[in-house]
């Protein structure tokens, strides 16, 4: 729920088209499957709120030009005004990871799973961090439960790949 309000309308459409564009995700080849998770994103972009949407916007452009501070400042408004969009909380971990903010990173990437525990962003966030921290285990069971929502992705299967390698047959 936004700003305690219920979902609106149009909120309420998207979560039904979210839930549509995930069982075809399922079904999905390698060559649908970026285009399936970009309709997803997109979805999950909208608050219905046109202020809070621009802010996530603003923070999204900040990031991609490598504008830090600026994306935590639009994604935290963002977040003080819509918690639940989990959207903006994958966004500031990503910035918070650019910022050398692990713990802050991590924190945003659970409240999006709480969020919303398909966010497949959020999960390949969190699988790579674990990773990183030198928890292949942890790492590989994430990029499982990525590879449940998106069977055909490329880089979630490399992942999978390359730590069932490392770990050499071990059972997670």
């Amino acid at each position: 729920m936004l700003l305690g309000l219920a979902a609106t309308p149009a909120i309420a459409q998207d979560d039904e088209r979210v839930a549509r564009l995930f069982e075809e995700l399922q079904a999905a080849g390698p060559a649908q499957t970026d285009g399936l998770s970009a309709e997803i994103r997109e979805a999950w972009s909208r608050s219905g709120s046109p202020a809070i949407d621009l802010l996530l916007t603003r923070g999204r452009e900040a990031l991609g030009m490598g504008d830090v501070e600026a994306a935590v400042e639009h994604l935290t408004a963002a977040i003080d005004h819509a918690p639940g969009l989990a959207e903006a909380h994958v966004l500031r971990a990503n910035a918070y990871y650019l910022d050398g903010l692990t713990g802050p990173a991590i924190d945003d990437l659970r409240a999006a799973l709480a969020i919303e525990p398909r966010h497949f962003g959020a999960l390949e966030g969190f699988a790579a961090l674990l990773e990183e921290m030198g928890r292949p285990e942890a790492a590989r069971e994430v990029w499982g439960r990525v590879l449940a929502l998106k069977p055909q992705d490329a880089q979630a299967g490399e992942a999978a790949h390359r730590l069932d390698i490392m770990l050499g047959g071990r059972t997670l």
